[in-house]
């Protein structure tokens, strides 16, 4: 039901418990951040309200009337149980910017994602993350349905909707097992790679799109059909090692495997393999709390491997 007209205004109240407590309006308003004047007229707007003087204003300051000092009494109460309600939503509010919810592509999930969590647990150590991820479409599609704070995506294809940063720089890199005969070579042309059926992931992977995009920028418009397609990174190496296809996956995820030959890169003629990794949030908003966090976090490190280059 709507408030009585004589108390929707709490702050009027609030200033005259204020001088009360401190013996003058001057006071009372500079405790409340306002001028006398502004003061002086609240108070005379709450006196015409509730209908009795409530102030008795003297050359040393002012005091409280009997009536006054029974509205005071009873309206303490009531600014008590106001700034309980406030805190109530305060801790409402921080209890949800204490639950962060991101949605990631496997790539950075996997190789990337830990090192940002582990930074951002010291700068808030009580937040509780929930991971979800996926390729880097279902990674757009989670953040536009809200059911993602923060998404990280490796595809340069997105849905209207997102507003983007650049929070990483990748490259990928066509591997073999040692025993496939490009690994002697070491170099095939982009027409031949595209050419030969791949170890790959799924439609609407990140990985995908941009293997495919860079073959399309090198003038190479048709491509084979997979010969494998699997949803993971670690699968898609497993193949790739047991011979089954050449595969085209992030340096991140094969570098361990490069370093001891278990598989080969190979070059690819006039191809631009590099890519940027992207942080996603829904337009039109600015990611907050911990979310704004990891945001820094992630962008941070890339500047970082910039001067360290």
């Amino acid at each position: 039901m709507p408030l009585p007209s004589r108390v929707t205004d709490l702050t009027s109240f609030d200033l005259l418990l204020s001088v009360a407590e401190l013996g003058s309006i001057g006071r009372a308003a500079k405790a409340h951040g306002m001028s006398q004047p502004s003061a002086s007229e609240r108070l005379r707007t709450l006196e015409a309200r509730v209908g009795v003087p409530l102030l008795e204003r003297t050359p040393r300051g002012a005091r409280l009337t009997t009536a006054g000092q029974l509205v005071a009494g009873w309206a303490a109460p009531v600014l008590a149980k106001a700034v309980d309600l406030d805190a109530g939503i305060t801790s409402l509010k921080a209890d949800r910017h204490s639950h962060l919810r991101v949605a990631a592509s496997l790539t950075v999930a996997e190789y990337l994602l830990p090192a940002w969590l582990i930074a951002l647990r010291t700068v808030s150590p009580d937040t509780a993350t929930v991971l979800t991820a996926g390729n880097s479409v279902h990674v757009a599609e989670q953040v536009l349905a809200e059911r993602a704070d923060l998404g990280f995506i490796e595809s340069t294809d997105l849905p209207s909707g997102l507003t983007t940063r650049v929070v990483a720089k990748d490259e990928l890199v066509l591997v073999v097992a040692p025993t496939h005969p490009w690994a002697k070579r070491r170099k095939v042309t982009a027409t031949k790679a595209a050419a030969t059926p791949l170890v790959s992931r799924e439609s609407g992977s990140g990985t995908r799109q941009a293997w495919e995009h860079a073959l399309k920028a090198a003038g190479v418009t048709e491509n084979a059909e997979p010969l494998l397609e699997m949803s993971s990174t670690t699968a898609i190496k497993a193949a790739a090692i047991g011979g089954i296809g050449p595969a085209v996956l992030s340096v991140h995820a094969v570098e361990a495997d490069l370093a001891t030959r278990t598989l080969v890169r190979v070059e690819v003629s006039d191809v631009d393999l590099h890519r940027a990794l992207r942080a996603v949030w829904p337009a039109g908003r600015t990611p907050r709390g911990p979310a704004s966090d990891l945001l820094t976090i992630a962008t941070r490190s890339l500047t970082n491997r910039a001067d360290r280059r």
